[in-house]
């Protein structure tokens, strides 16, 4: 059976509107008791008692500055994104219009400049008017930023379930605490520091937060330049956003709007004039979607992305993932970062021209460091970063590591084999033993069996060439892309027109140990994990097939192995940030560069010299355009293409920027051979370094390298390049009979045949 309530308690009746209105007018009077009165002045046991109640409320208040909008900045300033959890940009108290000003105390406060943070005149006219059955709020605007600021420092805590709103969850005891904290506000900052702090917090509707950000998100204005009927309408939405909003109820709004502008002009803010104006203005906005995140960036989504999972991976930015997220996004941080906008727009450029309409998604990248710093320039990708209808849409990144050294995620590809851009760091080993680059080889050798003496002395090499010994599970032969070229040659010969055979044969008189030193000093690392899940682990050189590129190497990672030839032999590592600033200008971390020694400066002189005969006579001259006949300062590169011509480059320099350019496959290497493929109207019965990755490099390099630095590579010591003779160690395996030295020859390119038979 339901039990019945007594209806003369029935707060629906007239005499429990009473009781009611008796009861809570008792505790509005223990309230302003404690409120008004000092201690020592009250006589009596229940006011003594009553004070002691109050003055055990907490009446600290952490005054934090409120989640704001982080910054992304370019290198010259210019803005690249912004992030938030809640889009907020704070503004001083003079750079907000003075309607907006009078609007919200005339609506929310009208004697704020009277009360000293309770207004007990508002409450007990609340009281009655609740009594009456018309439910009224009495909270001061001061209450409102302190109930704000409470929510705020719970959010920020990730305490969002402790969070009290108005008329839901907050009972009489989170009340009085309010009120006492709104007092204990009042006499710590002035009126004018309570109303900047309440308008830069509280809530507009539709991820606006604050007045500045309220303005630009419906009036495409700021805070400074709003007119009357716009303040008057941003001032009515306060109490409640939803039921106000301009854009889904615009008549409701209205009303609204003009209510406050009533209240403007009973309380003499505004003139009668400036009224009627104002009511006859429409209700109009102009909307400005709060679009946040790299995925708007107005440049660069790729590097805006890599630079929040630099500063996410980064425990200087808090002890876990989400209390880094927490200061990243809501800190108002400003992070300037070394993109180069004119060196971002030019690579984007290429990389959008690489494969047109693309609809088998095969994929382009370009990124750029600076050799004396590592500062990435630029890191364009031809993806959209958002779904794009019949577009290629992807947020990985193709220009960097999957992971970082620590193992935090960086969202990247991994990269892709490099293919011939490692013989250069072969040839470098062979100039660092002191050997010249003319030396004769013998190119003719294509067999290398399981039990070769290749020279070790800090591992074992492993691997095999040898058709003969296929039984004992080595390799094919090694390969060139043309059969001329089985034959003896100047070391230089084979590294600029990039021969398979004179890479081992030049390995075959090297210390595999001294190569791999070259490869650690430059900064050569694998770009996925290895089977232990290590990130970034060696390149091991000890493995025949990574003389050729065999292991995935990332885009950034060659351009700044690259950048170590044009620094004169030193190694920097790649950087992205330069500063970050919190909103009290106070600085945090960022990034600095770090060089170091890595190889001999003659040697890096010795690689640059020969690196320039890739691009004037060897495979980098069937680059159209070509670098060298529409520039006059020296470039020097590498091409390069994996086995199966899914994986194509271009890595090279001048003195003052390094460039990978690579074109192939993201989506599953090995598995889509790029071969008999057709691109903007082209048909390509193999894809080789050359031919895609090639002129987005020479463009790109053409328009971009003068601002950066071109001046002539200094030259190698003479008796590196003059130096001949024949080679001084003979393979242990049978050898066809050499042939003369080549003079002249057409340049060999990175094609099927020439490209890494690996074991």
């Amino acid at each position: 059976m339901v039990t019945r309530k007594n209806p003369i308690f029935d707060t629906a009746t007239t005499l429990g509107k009473i009781f009611g209105f008796l009861g809570v007018s008792a505790i509005c009077g223990v309230l302003v008791a404690g409120l008004l009165v000092p201690a020592a002045a009250v006589s009596g046991s229940a006011a003594s008692g009553s004070i002691e109640f109050f003055d055990t409320l907490p009446a600290e208040l952490k005054v934090d500055p409120p989640n704001q909008t982080t910054r992304i900045l370019a290198s010259d300033g210019s803005v690249i994104a912004s992030v938030f959890e809640e889009n907020r940009t704070k503004v001083s108290l003079d750079q907000i219009s003075p309607f907006m000003k009078e609007a919200v105390i005339a609506v929310e406060d009208s004697r704020f400049y009277d009360h000293g943070g309770v207004d007990t005149t508002g409450i007990m006219r609340a009281l009655v008017a609740t009594a009456r059955g018309n439910k009224q709020g009495a909270s001061t605007i001061t209450q409102q930023y302190v109930n704000n600021v409470l929510n705020a420092n719970l959010a920020a805590e990730g305490k969002d379930e402790d969070i009290k709103l108005n008329g839901v969850n907050k009972g009489v005891g989170d009340k009085l605490r309010e009120m006492k904290l709104a007092i204990a506000l009042e006499k710590e900052f002035s009126k004018e520091q309570i109303l900047e702090g309440y308008l830069n917090i509280v809530f507009f509707n539709r991820d606006a937060y604050g007045i500045e950000a309220a303005s630009k998100f419906f009036f495409s204005t700021t805070a400074k330049d709003l007119t009357l009927p716009q303040a008057a309408l941003l001032a009515g939405l306060v109490n409640s956003p939803s039921a106000f909003d301009p854009i889904n109820n615009p008549e409701s709004s209205k009303a609204r709007r003009d209510l406050v502008l009533s209240l403007m002009l009973s309380q003499t803010k505004i003139t009668q004039a400036e009224y009627d104006a104002a009511v006859a203005t429409p209700v109009e906005t102009q909307v400005t979607p709060a679009r946040q995140g790299c995925a708007y960036a107005a440049t660069a989504p790729y590097f805006c992305d890599y630079v929040l999972h630099l500063l996410e991976n980064n425990p200087a930015y808090g002890a876990d993932l989400k209390e880094r997220q927490r200061l990243i996004y809501g800190g108002g941080l400003t992070i300037t970062t070394t993109l180069d906008p004119a060196a971002q727009a030019s690579a984007q450029e290429q990389v959008n021209a690489s494969a047109g309409a693309n609809p088998d998604k095969w994929g382009a990248a370009l990124v750029s460091v600076q050799p004396a710093t590592g500062k990435i320039t630029n890191m364009a990708q031809n993806t959209s970063f958002l779904p794009a209808e019949g577009g290629f849409d992807s947020q990985v990144n193709f220009s960097v590591d999957q992971l970082d050294k620590d193992g935090n995620d960086l969202n990247g590809l991994g990269g892709a084999q490099p293919g011939s851009t490692m013989k250069p760091f072969t040839f470098a080993e062979w100039l660092n033993e002191g050997k010249s680059m003319n030396t004769v080889v013998n190119a003719a050798q294509r067999r290398y069996p399981l039990n070769f003496n290749w020279k070790h002395t800090c591992g074992q090499v492993t691997g095999a060439y040898n058709t003969a010994q296929k039984a004992l599970g080595a390799a094919d032969d090694l390969q060139n892309a043309e059969p001329q070229f089985y034959r003896n040659m100047p070391v230089l010969f084979g590294l600029y027109n990039s021969i398979n055979t004179a890479t081992f044969a030049s390995a075959a008189q090297l210390d595999f140990c001294g190569i791999q030193k070259v490869v650690d000093a430059v900064g050569l690392h694998s770009g996925l994990p290895n089977k232990d899940g290590e990130p970034n682990p060696k390149i091991d050189m000890s493995t025949l097939g990574n003389l050729l590129g065999s292991t995935q190497t990332a885009p950034l990672t060659m351009a700044s192995a690259f950048a170590t030839f044009a620094n004169d032999g030193k190694y920097c590592e790649p950087i992205a940030i330069t500063s970050v600033t919190d909103q009290s200008g106070a600085q945090l971390p960022a990034q600095s560069s770090s060089c170091r020694d890595a190889i001999k400066p003659e040697v890096a002189r010795g690689v640059n010299y020969a690196l320039q005969e890739v691009m004037n006579v060897g495979s980098g001259s069937l680059i159209q355009p070509r670098l060298s006949t529409r520039t006059n300062f020296p470039v020097a590169a590498k091409t390069g293409t994996s086995n199966m011509n899914e994986s194509t480059w271009v890595v090279g320099h001048t003195t003052g920027l390094a460039t990978a350019a690579w074109f192939g496959d993201p989506l599953g290497a090995q598995n889509r051979p790029g071969r008999d493929l057709t691109f903007n109207g082209k048909f390509y019965e193999s894809l080789d370094g050359y031919m895609i990755a090639g002129p987005m490099f020479s463009k790109f390099m053409t328009q971009m390298a003068p601002a950066f630095g071109t001046d002539p590579f200094p030259a190698p010591p003479t008796n590196m390049v003059s130096g001949g003779g024949t080679q001084t160690r003979t393979p242990s395996t049978q050898a066809t009979a050499p042939a003369p030295a080549p003079q002249a020859s057409t340049p060999a390119a990175d094609s099927p045949g020439n490209s890494e038979k690996k074991d």
